[in-house]
């Protein structure tokens, strides 16, 4: 198990917490760094690269905690067009012109959903929960349920926030809402012309 936290692009958690170490993975026979991985923990090193001598895919099995620290350049706009965190909370709480959604120029500009516009016209999203539906239903698991979810959404949403059996890439429901979060605070800024 992992945990992903979102960040601008020029975030580094070394800078933050210098005792981290970098987990690491194999590539070509190599130890290489993984792309924002970092363990808190007492992991052993590599003396070589510092990285984690235990590549992520081997060392979860022995309880080890990576935390992902993930670049989102969304979030260097969002630095650039807010002030402080409560501009951005009273923003979320206000509903979006969802009209917007239906505009293809508009949903290419958005976080996740800019290659899936067909996807969010079947959907035609009027809510956070429906927004959030539609980011699961572009993952592999989501993507075999459209049909069932245009017809009933709330049958078809505990089966959607659910771990596939068959391993297929899914998203939970926090993941997805927050993620609906940052496309509501877009949405108001294309809105306002600021974006």
């Amino acid at each position: 198990m992992d945990v992903d936290i979102d960040f601008p692009t020029n975030f580094d958690p070394l800078d933050h917490f210098p005792e981290a170490v970098r987990a690491s993975r194999v590539e070509r026979g190599q130890l290489t760094k993984h792309p924002a991985g970092v363990y808190f923990q007492h992991i052993p090193k590599d003396t070589l690269t510092g990285l984690a001598a235990i590549p992520y895919e081997q060392a979860e099995g022995l309880g080890y905690f990576k935390v992902d620290f993930l670049h989102l350049s969304v979030m260097d706009d969002f630095a650039h067009l807010f002030k402080n965190k409560s501009e951005m909370r009273s923003l979320v709480r206000k509903d979006p012109d969802w009209a917007l959604l239906q505009v293809p120029s508009v949903v290419q500009q958005l976080f996740q959903l800019g290659k899936h516009h067909d996807l969010v016209m079947q959907v035609r999203p009027n809510s956070v929960l429906e927004l959030a539906d539609c980011i699961a239903l572009i993952r592999p698991h989501g993507k075999r349920l459209l049909t069932q979810y245009i017809q009933n959404p709330e049958a078809t949403r505990t089966v959607l926030y659910s771990k596939p059996e068959d391993g297929r890439a899914y998203y939970k429901k926090p993941h997805s809402i927050a993620y609906a979060l940052v496309i509501v605070l877009q949405l108001h800024l294309i809105k306002a012309r600021l974006l």
